[in-house]
Order: structure tokens, then C-alpha cells, then sequence
């Protein structure tokens, strides 16, 4: 019947990928056609822009083939999870090139994914753990997919935002682009009611929701949304800063301190480098300091001495207990 004819064109292209070669007959056989049907629909696919090829041999046959174009494909449901799971792991790698491509196709293949098979990647996630701890926090895909969606689409976005200070706030924003940098993935977007450009932490992201309003295109900060980053993160605003020179290679610095960003390590010569600290807590500056490993000369105001000068007394008395 006519009507089933799209059907059963996407159960041809299924059993087209599933196998290097077809029969004619063996398809038709699948389908509960004729060969003449079968032929008429390999047509409509050619038509389409699906490089079927006939193969010679004594019954003659069809195969997919690669083409100019990338073709839609059709994935079964173990396929899909498979492929989605494959994304988020790639979106979170150090690859070169690869993370930013992968959410987009993460927020692509999320958005046609069906119910059933959401909540089997749901459950894939909540069972799913690192056997170490991640060196930044990570950010949630669906949150990735969803801001993504978001940024393509030019859709007016709504989500609560958690401050570095621990507090949180509603945020609406015109979102721009997902960014990735240092291990960390960030949201570009304009924030009318701040009247300013953000670059919002997606691990601080909490149930984004598109509201299907439409912002339009706009122009990137700076010229240049990657710029604007870079400037963002490494001029972020914090309560206590120290400046170290440290007696250790930057790159040794930078893997003991994986939270560290590197634009804010400077090497100095092969053997040292300088190191700019910012903490909300002066604790913290003390955590770094003593996770460098390293001989240090500290250039800091009077305030983080002081206590950083407390902070070690305690130590001193737990390291030599009195007898």
C-alpha cells in the first residue's frame, strides 16, 4: 500500500546498513515485497541521496555505499545509547578539537531521542562513576545538551545559577555559545537584566529550561566569544590572591594542582615558574601552596601572611607533639 511506503523505505535503509551486501531477493524476502517493489524503492532512496550500488553476480544485489555526503542513519535503540554515551565521554576528553563537536551532536541526537531511551541513559549515568575523582567538577551532558539547543536554536534560556560564594540566583539569559577551556565548560550568553555579557560555569548550572523565546543572532563579545573567555577566566575577581614563585617546572606545578588554570602559570626558565593564587578562602591558598611540593618565595598582602603564618603554627604543633 501507498501508505506504507515510507515505512517501509526506512526498514530497507536499516537492513541496507546492517549488512555489506543484499540480494534483491533477500529483500524482498525481508520486506514481504516484490522484487520489482524492492528495485522502485532502492530508486527512491537513490533519489534521496543514498549511494546504493547494485554488485554483480549471478542474482545481482545492492549495497550502501559511502557517498559526497554524510546520509541520515537510522540506529537501533542499543545503537543510539551506545553513540550518546560515546558523545558524553569524547565531550569531557582532552582531545584536541573533539569536545565542542561532540556536544553539538550530543544536543542533535538528545533532541529526537525517545522517552524509553532517555531513561536508559539516565540510569546508564546513575550507575555509571569515575574510579578517581575529577580534577574539575563535571558538568552535567544533559545541562550541555540542553544549553547547546539553546544556543543553536537563538532560544531564550532560564536556569539557577550557583555562585563560587556558594549562593544562587535565577539567571535568564540570551545564550550565545558553549565553550570549553581548561577542562571546564562555560555559557557565553548576554544577561539583559545585568545589561552585560557572562561567561557562565556549566557545572554551576541547575534545570536549564529553553522558554521559546527568541533572542536573534548576536554579536559575540569582544569579536570573539573564545576572547572574551580567556579574558573572563583569567581576570576573575577573588577575596584573597598571592602571587608564588615557585622553585618547580610549570608543567610539574600544573600537574600537581590540576584545578589550577594555566593561563595563570608563568614559567620562568626551565626550572621555575610564577604562579597567581586566588581563593575566597585563605585556606585554600594554603591547600595550593603545600600541594606544589616545592621550595616558594610568597608575595601577598599582610592579611593572607598572617594567617597562612597561623595556619602553619597549627601544623608545626600536630607534626611535633609534646612529649
Amino acid at each position: 500500500m501507498a501508505s506504507t511506503t515510507p515505512t517501509r523505505l526506512l526498514r530497507l535503509l536499516s537492513l541496507l546498513s546492517t549488512r555489506r551486501e543484499w540480494s534483491g531477493a533477500e529483500l524482498a524476502e525481508r520486506l514481504a515485497v516484490t522484487g520489482r517493489t524492492v528495485r522502485r524503492d532502492i530508486d527512491r532512496l537513490r533519489a534521496l541521496g543514498y549511494p546504493v550500488r547494485g554488485t554483480t553476480g549471478t542474482a545481482g544485489g545492492y549495497r550502501l555505499a559511502p557517498g559526497k555526503e554524510l546520509p541520515p542513519l537510522l540506529l537501533e535503540d542499543a545503537e543510539a545509547i551506545a553513540v550518546a554515551v560515546g558523545l558524553r565521554t569524547s565531550a569531557g576528553s582532552n582531545v584536541a578539537g573533539i569536545a565542542e563537536p561532540s556536544i553539538r551532536a550530543l544536543a542533535k541526537l538528545e533532541q529526537v531521542l525517545p522517552k524509553r531511551l532517555r531513561s536508559r541513559l539516565r540510569a546508564f549515568d546513575e550507575v555509571s562513576a569515575r574510579t578517581e575523582p575529577a580534577p574539575v567538577p563535571p558538568a552535567e551532558s544533559s545541562t550541555l545538551a540542553v544549553l547547546a539547543t539553546a544556543c543553536r536554536d537563538q532560544e531564550i534560556v532560564s536556569f539557577e545559577y550557583r555562585a563560587r560564594t556558594g549562593g544562587s540566583s535565577k539567571r535568564r539569559v540570551q545564550p550565545h555559545r558553549v565553550l570549553g577551556r581548561h577542562g571546564r565548560w562555560y555559557l557565553i550568553a548576554y544577561d539583559p537584566e545585568r545589561a552585560d555579557w557572562r561567561a557562565f560555569r556549566v557545572d554551576r548550572v541547575r534545570d536549564p529550561l529553553p522558554t521559546g523565546a527568541r533572542c536573534g543572532p548576536l554579536e559575540p563579545p569582544d569579536g570573539d566569544a573564545a576572547r572574551f573567555l580567556a579574558r573572563k577566566v583569567t581576570s576573575a575577581p577573588y577575596r584573597h590572591a598571592a602571587r608564588a614563585t615557585i622553585d618547580a617546572p610549570a608543567a610539574t606545578i600544573l600537574a600537581r594542582l590540576p584545578q589550577l588554570i594555566p593561563d595563570r602559570v608563568t614559567p620562568l626558565d626551565a626550572h621555575r615558574c610564577e604562579v597567581q593564587l586566588g581563593a575566597d578562602s585563605i585556606e585554600l591558598i594554603a591547600q595550593q601552596l603545600i600541594a606544589t611540593g616545592a621550595q616558594f618565595t610568597l608575595d601577598a598582602s599582610p592579611e593572607v601572611r598572617e594567617r597562612l603564618r597561623a595556619i602553619a603554627a597549627r601544623l608545626a604543633a600536630v607534626a611535633n607533639p609534646p612529649m
